[in-house]
Formats: structure tokens, sequence, C-alpha cells
């Protein structure tokens, strides 16, 4: 069957899209659209530019043997900003605030678009080059981290605050809670994280940053590497956390029925600025290739 060039960009852009990070060699694209790799080439240098001008993400090509093109998903600051304001301003309704200070953001976190953006935001803003895969803890932080796996083409992790005897074999430590200062236990099956292993970590709050240094001390005790670690709200007390090296989308402070929140910009990364990206080359190296 042949396609018209239209057709071609469009599932080319869908294919891409819905894999990102995943490398399609240009064999895959000249057999599903029965067209020669010359033809495909062009049709991938259109998608290329559209996706570059309109940033919405970039298309990389790799060359040698096992090279191909993939689709990184990336966001920039100005569009960040957009997003994170919108957010900001459903976070600072009054009628979040719950008793003992906390804020009802169930709505905001379970949903599919704002999960997916975030998971996009921390994809283009934290270096996963090198991770094999993306942890969280039970169960706030699921969405978004699953989002962010989806991002990066990585596996999810969660760690469990209970056992669950039909995962196997589990280690178990405990922490102290940075929300409420107490001793708390998080348990993950041996098999989860393999040794020397590199991970991102992605959590919804962090207070005083009780969770992720358990988390982090956890994949200690697995031999894993904590390479980077993203958290969507963090407070802005008490200003010393328990850990240092991390990313955080939203600042909040919250004194009595007074919220303060705001995007944390310093954060971003501007990815649209003209830079190097290892591996990427023209599209007709690949097809010489």
């Amino acid at each position: 069957m042949k396609f018209k060039r239209t057709e071609r960009i469009g599932a080319i852009v869908k294919i891409l899209s819905d894999n990102p990070n995943k490398i399609f060699t240009l064999g895959y694209f000249t057999n599903k659209f029965n067209a020669a790799k010359s033809t495909i080439s062009e049709d991938l240098i259109v998608v290329k530019n559209v996706f570059e001008k309109l940033e919405l993400g970039k298309v990389i090509t790799i060359s040698g043997a096992a090279g191909g093109v993939k689709y990184i998903p990336k966001t920039s600051k100005a569009e960040n900003e957009e997003f994170l304001m919108e957010l900001c301003q459903k976070i600072s309704d009054e009628s979040r605030v719950l008793s003992g200070g906390f804020l009802y953001l169930i709505d905001l976190i379970y949903d599919p678009t704002i999960a997916s953006k975030i998971g996009k935001i921390f994809a283009s803003n934290i270096d996963y080059a090198e991770a094999d895969c993306v942890v969280t803890m039970e169960t706030k932080g699921i969405p978004m981290a699953l989002m962010t796996a989806k991002a990066m083409n990585l596996p999810l992790v969660i760690i469990r605050k209970d056992i669950k005897v039909s995962e196997g074999p589990t280690l178990s430590m405990t922490y102290v809670s940075g929300n409420t200062s107490k001793v708390e236990s998080m348990s993950l099956p041996r098999r989860a994280v393999k040794p020397n292993s590199k991970v991102i970590l992605i959590d919804d709050f962090m207070r005083g940053g009780g969770t992720i240094k358990g988390m982090t001390d956890l994949m200690s005790e697995f031999g894993a590497e904590v390479i980077g670690t993203g958290v969507f709200i963090s407070t802005m007390k008490p200003e010393e956390k328990m850990v240092k090296d991390y990313i955080s989308l939203i600042q909040l402070d919250v004194n009595g029925d007074n919220i303060i929140v705001e995007p944390n910009l310093k954060t971003f990364k501007d990815e649209y600025q003209k830079e190097f990206v290892e591996g990427d080359c023209d599209i007709e190296e690949i097809i010489e290739d």
C-alpha cells in the first residue's frame, strides 16, 4: 500500500511522540510505508524542523549500525512558566487548605494531562542519559513518576510502605518523615533494582526532605546511585532540607489560611538554545550507513 506524504508525516509524528526516546531505524519506516529511504529521510527532515520550530521536542538522528531516529520530549522555559502559573493559581485557592496546614491536591496530581506535562518537564530538566529506572514512593507520586518514566523511556519502580508477600524477598528500612517527623518504614523487592543501577527519584511533595532522604538511603542499600531527583512541590520552610541535589517545580508556604505558591523558575534549563547533542547527525548520514 502506498501512502501520500501527508499521511506518512502524520503517522511518523504519531509513532515518535507515542514512543519517546525509542530509536526507530529508517528500515522500520521504509517497510511500514513501502517507501524509499530517500523519501523517508525527506519526511523526517520536515518532522524534525517542525518539532524544533514549535518547540514540541527534539527529533534526534543517530548514525551507525544501531542508529536511526528518536523523539526526545522537551519543554521550553516559557511553556513551563505558563503551565506552572496556571497550576499555582489553582493551588492558591483557599478552599484547598485542610486542617493542619495540608493542601488538597489529589485532583491535580491525578489529572492525566497535568501529570503528563509534569513528566515532560522533569524529563527536560533532569539528565537521565545514564539512568536505568525511575523510582517513586507510593501513592500520590505514582502518576507523575509514571509519566516521567514514559517521557524518559525508563521502567518505573515503586517503593511501598508495607511489605507485599506477592513480591518475594524484600528489603525494608525506616526513615523519618519530613511531614510528621515520625519514624516510618519503606520496602522494596530485592529484584526491583539491580546493583550498580543509576536511578532518578520522583516525589510529589517535600517539606523537610525525610522521604527523599529515606529513598536515597534505600537505593544505597541496593548498591544503586541516585543521579537525579525531581519534586513537584517543595515548601519554603524549613529552608534547610535533609537533601541538597534536587529540583522542584513549585515552591509553597502555608501560614494559616494564607497560601504563598509560585513556580520555581530557576529550576529550568533553556532547552532550545543551539547546543551540541551527542550522537546527533544529519539524516543523510543514516542513509549512507
